[in-house]
């Protein structure tokens, strides 16, 4: 990968990491799929008014992105991250990690090589060494959700990775993730327009760090990624995530830094640091339909 790729592939996972503070405060005050339905509201009138429609065969990619990436992965993750512990459900995400190396090797024939395995492993050894700090203990059904929305992300990943990424993909996948989300808040939730008035100054700093921040920085640069890399170079990335979330919580929310938590983050990131030592995976270039659609050629492979 190139200087500004790695940069890129670090900062991400840093907004994201902080993104889990404002998603905790957030969620105090609105209802938490309601504040996913005007995360992605706002997102898509920000966005659909200046990119193209997407074309007849871009619109089947673009509504699965958004059943995915939308719906099931924020969906399950909202709920999970406003019922259980930020610190751990930042710490179960990272198994979208190894759920999108396993995956592009079936489904876009990226077959990891021995030394980008051993990165992902260290790193989720440091990751498991970060879920076993005794703080972060949680019970079972805010993990399982948190979990189920690691394997939507690691899907939606694939699925850009194959189709995408494409202009009109971050506007149109959140307008089509809106009804989703505002469906199950109508079934599940309540008090959704007394939130709209209830909720205080920092809430609405925090909606508008998801929205700007984490969602159109951030994916932004995701997909930029994505569409230049293999996926076995930027996935291990993402295990940089509860490093940040971590981090941020001692910031922010004055959780306590042990060497437990300091351990696990620095395998975490030499584990990363590895799975960039040399080309990992190589790409089929004929059986990899984005490999086509790429007029940049890509420094990661």
């Amino acid at each position: 990968m190139s200087a500004i790729q790695i940069v890129c592939a670090v900062a991400v996972p840093l907004l994201w990491g902080y993104q889990f503070v404002a998603i905790k405060v957030g969620v105090a005050e609105f209802p938490p799929l309601f504040f996913l339905a005007l995360r992605f509201l706002a997102i898509a009138l920000l966005l659909v008014p200046f990119v193209r429609k997407p074309t007849r065969a871009q619109l089947g990619p673009v509504a699965a992105i958004s059943i995915f990436l939308g719906g099931l992965n924020f969906g399950l993750f909202y709920v999970g991250l406003g019922l259980g512990s930020g610190s751990m459900s930042a710490v179960a995400y990272q198994l979208a990690t190894p759920f999108t190396v396993v995956l592009a090797w079936p489904l876009l024939a990226e077959r990891p090589s021995l030394t980008t395995s051993a990165g992902v492993l260290l790193a989720f050894a440091g990751v498991v060494v970060l879920a076993a700090e005794p703080g972060l203990s949680a019970n079972g059904f805010p993990l399982l959700l948190v979990v189920g929305a690691a394997f939507a992300f690691a899907v939606s990943n694939v699925l850009t990775k194959r189709y995408g990424p494409f202009d009109p993909l971050m506007g149109w996948s959140s307008l089509l993730t809106v009804p989703q989300v505002l469906a199950m808040s109508l079934l599940l939730e309540h008090g959704q327009m007394a939130s709209l008035v209830t909720a205080d100054e920092l809430a609405w700093l925090a909606l508008a760090y998801t929205i700007f921040i984490g969602g159109i920085l951030g994916f932004s640069l995701w997909f930029w990624l994505i569409g230049r890399c293999s996926m076995s170079r930027v996935a291990p990335f993402g295990l940089l995530l509860p490093v940040f979330a971590l981090m941020s919580s001692v910031l922010f929310l004055g959780e306590r830094m042990t060497p437990k938590l300091i351990a696990g983050g620095l395998l975490a990131i030499s584990g990363v640091a590895m799975t960039q030592v040399r080309p990992g995976a190589r790409t089929n270039a004929v059986n990899s339909p984005s490999a086509t659609r790429q007029s940049a050629p890509s420094s990661c492979r």
